[in-house]
């Protein structure tokens, strides 16, 4: 006995038409059904199966070949009935929900962006500089040296070799971009991609400059001077204006940024735009008050340490720290003193010095049973 004939399928059943539909109302119906079947809305796997069957129908029904071979009985995705899904003359996987959307709406339907210029803009470049406080401080005119790109000496950016031309890509005929055509539910749908072989530019360079190898530009190293204003502080920027990379095709050069790093001084901390440094005096000048002489970045000031000035105690000189970078004058020095307590005293000193403690009423012998003479004297000027 021969093998029955299967049964064709119901494509007009499966999308709900009629067998007299129009291709508009086939397209309708699809749309409706994708939207509410598709893998990537619907995750049911039942529903799965379904988008496989409305994916077959409309393949079918929207060309008019196999539609009349159903429309005369036959089923052209059955074996030996035209090739299947994925075989000669099928949809293959069926496409995925992007497409989908691209095809309603027309992004992917022969959108053209045109050829890309080989002319660009240049990227920046960062440079880090070190300076000591007094060129932070009050500026400085800094030479610097930088590896970037630069523009092409011999070929003026163009990357062509002497006497010849940029030719038109005769891949894509100078789009920059070559169409390819992928068959969906909606039909045929033609996206563009860049040219592989004139990189999306739409020309080529058939005899590159030797210099540069059609770039149009080369990497160099060259000296420059870099204008430093008084009063920046450490991780400032000083941004010179197109002195970074030239852009592929000898393009406008991007910025350098030159990045402030303030190395630490000897003897002055920076808060800022005001000073800070510490000053040892005796314990004696301490007491009995004295004048220091202070130098500081720039000039030299005076100051006077009251009597009985407590260890600890901070003296501020106005308008002796740095310039202020964006308003006038500058900021202020602050002298943080530290009295020094003697750690060894002669027999006469130290007998002065308990004549001294008797003076003021202070037991010496006590104090010295509480931690030692120093200590008492360490106290004293502690204010305990």
């Amino acid at each position: 006995m021969g093998t029955p004939n299967a049964v064709a399928r119901d494509y007009y059943g499966i999308l709900g038409v009629s067998r007299d539909a129009t291709d508009d109302d086939i397209k309708r119906a699809y749309r409706k059904l994708a939207r509410q079947y598709h893998p990537d809305v619907n995750p049911d796997p039942e529903a799965h199966e379904k988008f496989k069957d409305i994916n077959a129908a409309y393949e079918v029904l929207s060309d008019d070949q196999k539609r009349q071979m159903v429309d005369l009985g036959g089923d052209p995705l059955a074996p030996g009935g035209g090739g299947g899904p994925g075989g000669p003359g099928g949809a293959g996987p069926f496409v995925g929900f992007q497409d989908i959307m691209d095809a309603f709406f027309g992004q992917a339907a022969g959108a053209t962006r045109g050829p890309r210029p080989r002319t660009r803009p240049g990227a920046d470049a960062i440079l880090r500089l070190e300076l000591d406080l007094q060129e932070t401080a009050f500026g400085v005119e800094a030479p610097i040296t930088v590896d970037t790109a630069v523009i092409c000496t011999t070929c003026s950016g163009a990357g062509t070799a002497a006497g010849t031309h940029l030719a038109t890509c005769e891949t894509c005929q100078g789009r920059g971009e070559v169409q390819s055509v992928q068959r969906t539910f909606l039909g045929q749908v033609v996206s563009s991609r860049p040219c592989t072989v004139c990189q999306g530019h739409g020309t080529v360079i058939p005899s590159p400059c030797p210099t540069c190898a059609g770039e149009g530009r080369v990497r160099t190293r060259r000296s420059l001077t870099v204008k430093i204003p008084a009063g920046v502080e450490d991780g400032m920027r000083i941004r010179l204006a197109q002195q970074g990379e030239v852009g592929p095709g000898g393009g406008t050069a991007g910025d350098l940024y030159v990045e402030i790093h303030e190395r630490p001084h000897d003897v002055y901390s920076r808060r800022g735009d005001d000073l800070h440094c510490r000053v040892t005096v005796p314990m004696t000048s301490a007491a009995l008050g004295t004048r220091l002489t202070i130098k500081t970045l720039d000039s030299e000031e005076q100051i006077d340490v009251k009597s009985g000035t407590q260890p600890g105690a901070t003296m501020r000189i106005r308008g002796k720290g740095v310039p202020r970078l964006r308003g006038q004058g500058r900021g202020d020095l602050f002298v943080h003193l530290d009295v020094r307590t003697p750690t060894k005293l002669t027999a006469d000193q130290e007998r002065m010095l308990r004549e001294f403690a008797k003076t003021r009423g202070e037991d010496v012998a006590e104090l010295s049973k509480q931690g030692g003479f120093f200590s008492r004297m360490r106290d004293a000027f502690n204010g305990h």
